[in-house]
């Protein structure tokens, strides 16, 4: 489904502001923008999966945690994931400390491996996460939902926000007597889009005979801006 979504226009009667652009004209412009918003189903979902595990010394935390990564990643290859579908996030080893009347005592040591999980089909995600955390994972997060090829989406709404800043400069120049001569110049707007928040927290305690977690995808919007400068007469 596509959606065009209304942006302030601006309209400039009189000698065009000189630009270092090379793209330049005599007389008046009007300068427009306008979006494209294409909305669809995701086919990819990402999960976060994690294992913590605590020992006395940091050694025996670290043998702890690379057993119970190794039982996570084994049920992971069991389910048919291939090996570039899941890769290392993070490692961490690091002390942990009691206090008490002001004092700090060593309690032990946690040792945290954290992977990142791809899933090439949305349905079989629940079962995904359900395995995981029956086979060791003690932390399960930041599920997000992605696109395999984002390029058509992105075209199509080009397409649209380029069709949408013209109408609406067609209508900018109808509104001052005048009428759009030709197309001068078209800026696309790329932006970084925020890393998603994180769907679902679950702890092995929480979830470990719960069964698979129903997941949700929703839609995943693909947004193009652009602006378009058009000479008028």
């Amino acid at each position: 489904m596509l959606t065009t979504v209304i942006l302030p226009l601006m309209l400039a009667l009189g000698p065009q502001t000189p630009s270092p652009a090379p793209a330049q004209t005599e007389g008046p412009v009007a300068v427009t923008t306008g979006e494209g918003v294409v909305k669809l189903a995701p086919d990819r979902v990402w999960v976060s999966i994690a294992a913590e595990s605590r020992a006395k010394s940091p050694k025996d935390a670290q043998r702890a945690n690379a057993d119970a990564m190794k039982s996570v990643l084994d049920r992971m290859k069991a389910l048919g994931l291939p090996d570039d579908a899941i890769r290392t996030s993070g490692y961490d080893l690091q002390p942990e400390f009691d206090f008490a009347n002001g004092k700090q005592t060593l309690r032990g040591y946690l040792a945290r491996n954290s992977v990142e999980v791809r899933v090439d089909e949305i349905s079989r995600a629940g079962d995904v996460l359900d395995a995981a955390v029956g086979s060791g994972a003690t932390n399960v997060s930041g599920v997000r939902f992605d696109l395999k090829d984002r390029s058509a989406p992105e075209r199509e709404a080009l397409r649209s926000a380029v069709a949408d800043a013209r109408k609406r400069a067609d209508a900018a120049a109808a509104g001052a007597g005048m009428k759009v001569d030709r197309v001068i110049r078209i800026e696309e707007h790329r932006s970084i889009s925020p890393e998603p928040r994180p769907m679902m927290m679950a702890r092995q305690s929480m979830v470990a005979d719960a069964g698979a977690p129903p997941i949700v995808p929703g839609e995943i919007e693909v947004r193009v801006s652009v602006t378009l400068t058009s000479s008028i007469k």
